[in-house]
């Protein structure tokens, strides 16, 4: 598997902390929330999950620690190769469900194959 290629775990926890909530959005630039150990001998240090752990290993997240309570897990230029690379396939993030991270990652709608070959669109779809 190549660096680009997600898991499908990667892509069930992607759909899952970017899906719409209470009719917010969620944006990428404010990554994943990672708990943090509440106990010692690890108290504070970040505890990701197995999923989150592997995206890190690979160099698709990284941690950044802001003395928050909960830190973030952005995604790295990798991590945005592979989420670009996720997101060519309409069913791995359907644009009625996540068109606000297709509009983050720049992929543009596709045209609505109903419309354009039924006639009924004046102008030509995007390419």
């Amino acid at each position: 598997m190549s660096d680009t290629t997600l898991t499908p775990r990667e892509r069930a926890l992607i759909r899952n902390e970017f899906m719409v909530r209470f009719a917010q959005a969620p944006r990428l630039e404010n990554g994943i929330l990672v708990k943090r150990w509440a106990t010692r001998p690890n108290k504070g240090q970040p505890k990701p999950g197995a999923v989150i752990q592997g995206m890190l290993d690979r160099g698709l997240l990284e941690l950044r620690d802001d003395g928050a309570h909960w830190l973030r897990a952005r995604f790295t230029e990798a991590g945005l190769a592979a989420l670009r690379h996720m997101a060519e396939d309409p069913r791995a993030l359907p644009p009625g469900e996540y068109q606000h991270v297709l509009d983050e990652l720049g992929r543009a709608q596709p045209a609505d194959h109903n419309v354009a070959s039924s006639g009924l669109s004046g102008s030509t779809p995007i390419a």
